[in-house]
């Protein structure tokens, strides 16, 4: 078992213990996704610790996307709510890069391509970069955010 998984249910107790309904749910919710991941597909398979923080970070994503809706349309309760789940989710994810470490990561990844090509990658190549800029990153960063710092950086 994932040591992020046995830590997510160690802190379910603890939450029960304390009568913390909204970590208690929020953490039920998130053992409940990783669940379904490890039973999807052909056959069941245990997830590693990554596996687990794409999933939360994914959990994570989607809460701050509800709260967006629920703002728009005049539902601050529900909006606060999943805000206030989103941040419990993000204790468990990794301290997300800013810009200049973001910034330092593409450039890695475009002279990672620039060595395989032997000369600078262009916009042809941006999925090359990203592909080398994603192993970098670790899942310390969005997708939508990696994508527009390559794109300056080409």
């Amino acid at each position: 078992m994932a040591e992020l998984k046995a830590q997510l249910r160690s802190d379910l107790t603890a939450a029960m213990k304390a009568k913390d309904a909204l970590r208690r749910e929020t953490l039920r919710m998130l053992l409940a996704a990783v669940q379904t991941a490890e039973v999807s597909g052909t056959q069941a398979h245990d997830l590693t610790d990554e596996d687990v923080l794409k999933i939360l970070a994914k959990e994570s994503k989607k809460r701050g996307e509800s709260a967006e809706i629920y703002t728009e349309n005049g539902r601050g309760e529900l909006a606060a709510k999943e805000r206030a789940e989103a941040q419990i989710i993000d204790e468990y994810l990794p301290t997300p890069y800013n810009d200049a470490e973001l910034a330092d990561a593409v450039d890695t990844a475009i002279a990672q391509v620039a060595e395989a090509l032997g000369e600078r990658p262009s916009m042809r190549q941006m999925g090359q970069v990203m592909k080398a800029a994603n192993a970098l990153v670790q899942g310390k960063a969005d997708g939508s955010r990696i994508s527009a710092a390559v794109k300056a950086r080409l």
